[in-house]
């Protein structure tokens, strides 16, 4: 026994030795650029991953995270504005880490993640799994969980590309987007393994129904389609991701591209058939910066400490330490403040401001080296360092970039973001959502793949690789400023200087959507309409028949209308189950969901009863679908249900004809699509006489219309033949009595 135990220790320590010998260095690609133009026009003139959050450069969060979780070597990937960002991490704590390499990788060119990740597997650094993540990325979550996973998989299966990191986001059943701003996200995810089937970004409410192959309901129990998921930008990679971006042209992104055709690659090729899985984290924050709503949302989530340790009064890289106060204020120790100025809850304030006699600030970051004048209103604004505010401004939802004067008496409405150097002038109010640059606005429009410099459309043009430094604008910028600034002073008043850029047209519902500002609550009707009559056009617009090929002009008009009519009844159908399933999922008030009803029904002409018939469609539907042994508990399904949502049923079923159209509708249920309720239509037929939904009336008119009806549509009428003449001598002794009353 002795010498066996001898001989399993020595080789356990064998295995030990080779694993210490055979370490491989975890390593990371980090994208310093985002290949988009929504922090426009501030990018124009700053690498996005150097703005600062909650008065830290974005990318100090992504690197110190990183670190944190044992990441020995990062490739940093960037191209606009590559010089400062350069410059930045040579000067910073980061290249001066023990067993923390940052290595820089520069292109000039790249203008997609597909060029990022070409490049990248030109320079042959990466030869095992790795860590991919955008330089704007915010976490806290342990790694090594996620890692063990798909290295787990990786080893039983060589197919697994990718292990995409996802956290629960509901999005808002009014504007379908999440609280970052995004839009909603659809996801078909294999509940056992994790794996992901179906991947759609910047879905419409009427993409959220998928046809999945038949071969992959075959071979697999069960999926789950997810819409309250929102991906964080993290995901695990093998390294023959950048050998497929390398040979494939089609993917110029990373997930509307990549993603979602690997996904419907592992379904329909069996030769290539590549695997994507999800891991989603129950507690741990993780999220991206996309654009300045989830700015807003992500510093907000900062000061209230959901990214410990990387909070305000934790030191983890070159930010000013500051005392955590109550009510989340964060206040730095060589601050100057008045003994009148208020400064109120959830608001951070940096090294070296000084705030005048009576200003308020509240829910606001204030950066270093500011100077507040007396009488200033600050609420829900985002100030960074180097700003002059004089006496008397009003500020609200808005971002003030380095540098920035405004002058005594100035307003900043909701949405408003002030660029590098702008000056406000005096007493000049600021419309809502104003974006104001010391450059032109571009003349062409361009698009998301274009960096994020000046180019040639604007009034100066920025070179990608002169050196700039991240505090001041070079004297020659100033000096050829100054003519073409003459011609709009108009804009920010005679004695300021900034150019105000004009809002596209048919892209003001993407301001609101994605500022810093709330989405004021009477847009919200107005954008609920627009997107949902958007969404019918485009999907009327998009009807192709199943063999792929269009209908051929010898169809009538008629025909054409008709099917267009059917269409939109199926489609509205299909919006209201939704929207009726989701509101019994969440528990959702009466008045929200006769509301969101509303929404679905008002842009697409419909009258309350088709309403009224769908959502007894969607009620129904539920009545059935939930477990039942007999006819018996089938009916008590349908009374739980009919009682728990009688309200909103009734507010579209108020007239006679109404209640009419929801009789019909019932017996055409009864007879086609849900005829297990034949058995029992008399019953569920007294039940909503009984909640006073339907009238006699109404049953009476059903009755006559079906008078002269073959007789094959007639069946229901007869099952009710006992009901319906005690409603009509109901009806008349009712008549009688009134009768007398007159005498």
């Amino acid at each position: 026994m002795g010498t066996k135990k001898s001989l399993v220790s020595r080789r356990e320590g064998a295995e030990y030795d080779e694993e210490e010998v055979s370490h491989v260095p975890l390593k990371a690609i980090l994208l310093a650029d985002s290949f988009a133009s929504n922090f426009r026009p501030i990018t124009l003139e700053r690498p996005k991953v150097l703005l600062p959050l909650v008065n830290v450069p974005m990318i100090d969060y992504t690197l110190a995270w990183l670190q944190s979780e044992d990441v020995e070597q990062v490739f940093v990937f960037c191209c606009a504005h590559s010089d400062q960002l350069i410059s930045y991490l040579e000067t910073s704590k980061w290249f001066t880490q023990p067993n923390f390499l940052v290595k820089i990788i520069k292109s000039t060119t790249a203008l997609t993640v597909w060029d990022a990740l070409r490049t990248i597997n030109y320079e042959n650094v990466i030869h095992e799994d790795f860590v991919l993540v955008s330089g704007d990325t915010v976490s806290n979550m342990p790694l090594s969980n996620v890692i063990k996973e798909h290295k787990d998989r990786r080893k039983k299966d060589s197919n697994v590309l990718m292990t995409m990191v996802i956290k629960q986001s509901k999005p808002s059943p009014v504007t379908h987007q999440s609280r970052f701003g995004t839009d909603e996200l659809l996801m078909a995810i294999d509940p056992c393994t994790r794996q992901l089937f179906y991947y759609q970004e910047n879905t419409t409410h009427s993409e959220e129904f998928i046809s999945p192959d038949k071969a992959f309901l075959t071979d697999n129990h069960s999926m789950c389609v997810n819409n309250d998921k929102q991906v964080c930008y993290i995901d695990i990679c093998s390294e023959e991701v950048l050998r497929l971006f390398d040979e494939n042209f089609d993917y110029q992104h990373l997930r509307p591209d990549f993603v979602r055709d690997l996904v419907k690659g592992s379904l329909l090729d069996d030769i290539m058939s590549y695997k994507i899985f999800t891991y989603e984290i129950p507690s741990s924050y993780a999220a991206r910066i996309d654009n300045f709503r989830s700015y807003d949302t992500i510093s907000k989530d900062i000061i209230q400490r959901w990214t410990y340790p990387y909070v305000p009064d934790v030191q983890f890289h070159r930010n000013s330490a500051t005392k955590h106060e109550r009510c989340g204020i964060y206040r730095a120790s060589d601050i100057d403040q008045s003994r009148s100025a208020e400064v109120g809850p959830f608001t951070v304030i940096g090294n070296g401001t000084k705030i005048g006699n009576t200003s308020k600030i509240s829910n606001s970051v204030v950066g270093e080296s500011c100077s507040i004048g007396s009488n200033v209103s600050i609420d829900g604004c985002y100030i960074w360092n180097n700003v002059t505010i004089e006496d008397g401004c009003q500020l609200k939802h808005a971002i003030v970039c380095d540098g920035v004067v405004l002058k005594s008496g100035s307003v900043l409405e909701p949405g408003v973001v002030l660029s590098i150097k702008v000056i406000i002038g005096r007493n000049v109010l600021v419309p809502a959502y104003s974006k104001v640059s010391l450059l032109q606005q571009p003349t062409k429009v361009d698009s998301d793949e274009e960096l994020e410099y000046a180019d040639s459309s604007s009034s100066i043009t920025y070179n990608p690789s002169s050196s700039e430094k991240l505090d001041m604008v070079s004297k020659d910028l100033k000096t050829e400023m100054m003519e073409s600034q003459l011609c709009t002073a108009s804009e920010v008043g005679s004695d300021g200087a900034g150019f105000i850029w004009s809002i596209p047209e048919g892209s003001l519902e993407g301001e609101w959507r994605h500022s810093v500002a709330p989405i004021p609550p009477e847009k919200l009707s107005e954008i609920s309409q627009r997107i949902n009559a958007e969404l019918y056009i485009n999907q009327d617009r998009s009807i192709v028949p199943a063999s792929g090929e269009l209908e051929p002009d010898s169809i009538s008009d008629v025909s054409d209308d008709t099917d267009s009519d059917k269409d939109m009844n199926a489609f509205f159908e299909k919006e209201v189950d939704l929207t009726f399933r989701r509101a019994v999922h969440e528990n959702t008030d009466d008045d929200t969901v006769i509301f969101l009803l509303n929404q679905i029904r008002m842009p697409l002409l419909l009258h309350a009863e088709d309403c009224a018939s769908a959502l007894f469609y969607s009620m129904m539907k539920l009545a059935l679908d939930t477990p039942h042994s007999s006819h018996n508990e089938l009916l008590r399904n349908v009374s739980s249900v009919i009682k728990k949502w009688k309200n909103v049923l009734k507010t579209f079923m108020k007239t006679i004809d109404q209640q009419f159209e929801v009789i019909l509708k019932f017996e055409e249920m009864c007879s086609e699509s849900m005829k297990e309720y034949s058995r029992i239509f008399v019953e569920i037929l007294h039940l909503l006489y009984e909640k006073d939904l339907i009238l006699e009336d109404a049953v009476i008119r059903w009755a006559i219309e079906k008078e002269g009806a073959d007789e094959s549509d007639k069946v229901f009428v007869k099952k009710a033949e006992v009901f319906i003449q005690w409603l009509k001598e109901a009806s008349e002794a009712d008549d009688d009595e009134d009768e007398d009353d007159d005498d």
